[in-house]
């Protein structure tokens, strides 16, 4: 079934069988965008935060807040809906500073088999949370927080806060075909196993050859790949640690530990970029 023809013509309806449900924001009021082509739904705050199945959410390693924080939070699959098993495979996470995270389908429906259990922090205008350490702005007014991440594996990328809206689309390997590594020869399997590490940590930031939506970091293709003048392991020593091979002003990109990306995984990832850098 293609993405185009019917699940946009199921998933669009039912959508619009939900706009009458939902009231327009009040004045100074936040809201949370759905959208699925041209179907856009609002959820201001004070109606997310009222639902009765909304809850007091603790998450003990807040990513974000590198500390214990407490959220007013509603299920992020009882937003979704029925929409959620119409067979699009993709939700995308769009922040208000660029951050755009592809959240696989599969991932945020793991919980029902026993996997990390995703929600919706809502910031009370009212009582707003704190500002985020070294910023000027707080993780609001949405926040993707997760319950469990270790039980799916849920990435630091997999957390976008000032979260404003969510849309249904297709895999980034769909959308964007420049992602694909086309060739099946076996010599470049680590390309192919490191094309999901790189939409996973950094296809949120970064576009590749106009690949991607996020506006954080430069394009890591365009107009030359790191791989073109960094040695393999300049590069790996920069994905683990950009502060500790160069800094700049503004300087977004914390790093990735072992423990968030793994030693293989890390070495696929960089023969993915090698591999998208080759002559096309």
């Amino acid at each position: 079934m293609e993405f185009g023809d019917q699940r946009r013509k199921v998933v669009s309806a039912m959508l619009a069988g939900w706009l009458w449900l939902i009231p327009a924001a009040s004045a100074g009021e936040a809201a949370l965008k759905l959208s699925f082509g041209e179907t856009v739904l609002s959820f201001p705050q004070a109606i997310l935060g009222a639902r009765p199945d909304a809850i007091d959410l603790t998450i003990e390693k807040d990513p974000a807040y590198q500390r214990p924080m407490t959220y007013r939070a509603v299920p992020l699959l009882a937003i979704l809906g029925t929409a959620a098993d119409a067979g699009v495979d993709t939700i995308e996470a769009r922040a208000t500073d660029g951050f755009v995270s592809q959240l696989p389908m599969s991932l945020l429906t793991s919980s029902r088999s026993g996997g990390a259990v995703p929600w919706i922090a809502i910031e009370d205008p009212k009582a707003p949370w704190p500002n985020l350490p070294g910023k000027s702005q707080s993780a609001g007014p949405f926040f993707l927080v997760w319950q469990n991440p270790h039980a799916s594996n849920v990435g630091p990328e997999q957390w976008p806060y000032a979260l404003v809206e969510l849309t249904f689309v297709e895999s980034p390997a769909h959308r964007w075909p420049q992602l694909a590594v086309t060739t099946s020869a076996g010599e470049i399997a680590p390309a192919q196993r490191g094309l999901p590490v790189f939409v996973k940590h950094c296809l949120a930031c970064h576009k590749l050859d106009g690949a991607g939506e996020g506006t954080m970091g430069p394009d890591l293709s365009r107009p030359m790949s790191p791989t073109a003048y960094m040695t393999p392991d300049g590069l790996r020593k920069l994905i683990r640690d950009p502060k500790g091979v160069r800094t700049w002003p503004d300087q977004k990109m914390s790093g990735f530990n072992e423990k968030v990306l793994p030693a293989s995984d890390l070495d696929d990832l960089v023969a993915y970029l090698t591999y998208m850098a080759r002559p096309k």
